[in-house]
């Protein structure tokens, strides 16, 4: 005898797959740190100066963009997570050579937040710093529990 075929796709389908529950909770975990970072990057804004807070501020911006394309790709591993972020972070360093940004900036607060509007070598070396604190929390977040 044979058994009742279930219905193709989410109709019908009572099972939840392993792998949407894992994309659903990373992209939870991604936004709440999102939150967290903006908040943390306004933190040291309002209570800090100098070249602590800029450089803070560079490394939370590349952690900020870790949990945007963690939120973005759940399922995307670690090291591609903090390689994409410190690629478009350092791509939005270099690009303020051009002094694009730096017009962009000049006309929208939005822009100068994202886009800053001058070019600083350290920064790229705070970029980093970011990407590798992110990677190391994500790595810890998600290694299975014995």
């Amino acid at each position: 005898m044979r058994t009742p075929a279930r219905p193709a796709g989410p109709v019908g389908d009572s099972t939840v797959r392993p792998y949407a529950v894992r994309a659903f909770a990373v992209r939870a975990v991604a936004a709440g740190a999102a939150v967290v970072t903006v908040a943390a990057g306004l933190a040291v804004r309002a209570g800090a100066d100098g070249a602590f807070a800029k450089y803070a501020g560079s490394a939370l911006y590349t952690v900020l963009l870790c949990a945007l394309v963690a939120f973005c790709a759940p399922r995307a591993r670690p090291a591609a997570v903090a390689a994409t972020a410190l690629a478009v972070s350092w791509a939005v360093e270099f690009a303020q050579l051009t002094g694009v940004p730096a017009e962009l900036s000049a006309h929208s607060t939005a822009a100068r937040l994202v886009l800053g509007s001058t070019f600083n070598a350290p920064d790229l070396l705070w970029y980093a710093v970011g990407a590798a604190a992110a990677w190391a929390v994500q790595v810890g977040a998600t290694r299975p529990r014995r």
